[in-house]
């Protein structure tokens, strides 16, 4: 992380240098405390120096989103949709655990940026290559919903702070209280019913990338059955 912060300052400065140096920052210390004259304290250089590449904060954040967007996979050659929408989804989600303020910069925006356009026209080709309807294609699509994207909404997610303020090692959630425990029953019950490889001990917390891989595969699976049917909306029942 030092040596390409380093590499970064000695650049010329550029757009894309400015982009890099923006999304190493955001890294580091978080979407919120990004700011266009931090930005350019850590470029070495004087804030108006960089509106003559990037115009405003909002043209630098879809710029900083296509960068962590073009480090995505591409799709695999001569695979199946299924493996390779799985393949690039799981792609996608180990991107934005390198840049866990992607997702919040993602969802701030109102339209979506040249990159991810790109990336979700390239996933509708390639599910619409499998042999799928556009009318079935319209419909998958609206189910993965931020999931194609490689994130999720999670009841508790801890990498949403962690993309607010800066990388940290977030603490499992603690354990309920014995009253709300009482208090709320099916909570209890669930909170300690499974443990996973990176949760050794039952209820001290979840393998989020389980947790992902496991609704991801619920999917994809209830898709491609949908499929084999030939369903289409205009055949649902009401």
């Amino acid at each position: 992380m030092a040596e390409q912060a380093e590499v970064l300052r000695r650049a010329p400065l550029s757009r894309d240098r400015i982009l890099r140096a923006a999304v190493a920052l955001a890294d580091e210390t978080g979407i919120e405390s990004l700011s266009m004259r931090n930005l350019a304290q850590d470029l070495g250089v004087v804030p108006m120096a960089l509106y003559k590449h990037v115009a405003n904060k909002d043209e630098l954040l879809d710029g900083m989103i296509d960068v962590v967007v073009s480090e995505i996979d591409p799709p695999v050659p001569d695979a199946d949709w299924k493996h390779t929408v799985r393949e690039r989804i799981l792609s996608a989600r180990q991107v934005l655990l390198r840049h866990p303020w992607a997702p919040l910069a993602i969802e701030s925006r109102n339209m979506a940026t040249p990159a991810v356009l790109a990336y979700l026209d390239s996933m509708v080709g390639t599910i619409r290559a499998g042999g799928f309807s556009a009318n079935l294609a319209h419909h998958v699509m609206h189910a993965m919903g931020s999931r194609i994207l490689g994130f999720s909404q999670e009841l508790f997610d801890a990498a949403r702070n962690a993309g607010r303020s800066g990388a940290s090692n977030p603490e499992p959630p603690a354990a309920l209280p014995p009253e709300v425990a009482t208090r709320f029953p099916h909570l209890a019950e669930i909170a300690t019913a499974a443990s996973h490889d990176d949760a050794s001990v039952v209820g001290q917390g979840c393998d989020d990338q389980f947790e992902f891989e496991f609704a991801l595969d619920l999917l994809l699976d209830g898709i491609e059955r949908l499929h084999q049917q030939s369903w289409t909306s205009s055949r649902r029942p009401g």
